[in-house]
């Protein structure tokens, strides 16, 4: 007899307890043994239904779907950091950490006395370049009239694309600070620098304060389009298996226990932790919430395959 299977033993041994008791009362003898045949027959039925048990661990073979823990991010498209071509010390701030920003609006201004000389410069450069543009073209109609030498003509042409090309490098670095030279031909030398956002979303990680110098290259806030958030979630190689494109999940996030909500796998990391062997996987969450933040604790589990 197998003594890995209890079940079997226990069905074997309930039916020869009902049998012998049917055996051992003569009166109502036939009555007994449908009622028996029928009990017996309901306890194999019970039997079947029952979950599968392993006789060592006691364990049920059914398993659980996986399950696994992330946080929610941005595409990095959506996340934008503000950073400065020009230092400078803040003079205004127009926004605050948390406020909702559209593209090109104003996020602070900077006073640079560098930012005034380059305006200089290239007013400078446009201003020379214009009249050495001229000459060049009285040159031109000289040397055909056999009134001036080529000599002269050249050197005309020389002084004229040189100084074109500085207003043009210094048209080049204006309009990386969003500075427009046909606004500033018109209306003259601006004295403070003004950063814009780069895109419409949300500031966040702003350490801004009146006066505070600010370095060339420095970041000084982040913009963030929570329009399309994503799970970070963190797997590893025994799931890999189970994570195809399309996947979905159910997750939670931590402060709102009583809500679920969907994601649907977009790409997995091919790259493995080499501490913990963990592979990063990035869902698209089906219906954003505008509660989200991103860096909020989730934890979600497979559901099925998109079809």
């Amino acid at each position: 007899m197998n003594r890995n299977n209890p079940m079997k033993q226990s069905m074997i041994y309930l039916m020869l307890a009902l049998l012998a008791a049917s055996c051992s009362s003569p009166s109502g003898q036939q009555a007994g043994s449908a009622g028996t045949a029928d009990t017996v027959a309901q306890a194999v039925d019970d039997t079947a239904q029952m979950p599968k048990v392993d006789g060592v661990s006691g364990a049920t073979n059914v398993s659980n779907p996986p399950s696994f823990n992330g946080v929610i991010v941005m595409p990095p498209q959506n996340h934008v950091t503000v950073t400065l071509s020009m230092g400078g010390s803040v003079k205004d701030i127009h926004i605050l950490p948390g406020k909702y920003v559209r593209k090109g609006e104003v996020v602070l201004t900077l006073a640079n006395p560098a930012f005034i000389e380059l305006q200089q410069s290239y007013l400078d450069a446009a201003a020379q370049a214009e009249y050495l543009r001229k000459e060049y073209e009285r040159q031109q109609k000289l040397v055909s009239d056999e009134s001036a030498s080529l000599k002269r003509l050249q050197q005309s042409k020389a002084d004229y694309l040189s100084m074109k090309s500085r207003m043009e490098a210094a048209a080049a670095q204006l309009a990386l600070l969003g500075v427009d030279t046909a606004a500033l031909n018109r209306n003259g030398i601006r004295t403070y620098l003004d950063v814009r956002a780069p895109r419409s979303g949300y500031v966040t990680n702003m350490d801004i304060n009146a006066g505070k110098y600010f370095a060339a290259g420095e970041p000084v806030c982040d913009v963030i389009d929570k329009s399309n958030p994503m799970l970070q979630l963190t797997a590893y190689e025994k799931d890999l298996d189970k994570l195809k494109p399309g996947t979905r999940f159910t997750f939670n996030v931590n402060g709102m226990p009583d809500t679920t909500f969907t994601a649907e796998l977009v790409s997995v990391d091919q790259m493995v932790d080499n501490v913990n062997r963990s592979i990063k996987v990035y869902a698209r969450i089906v219906e954003g919430y505008s509660n989200f933040r991103q860096g909020m604790y989730v934890s979600a589990k497979i559901t099925d395959k998109k079809h």
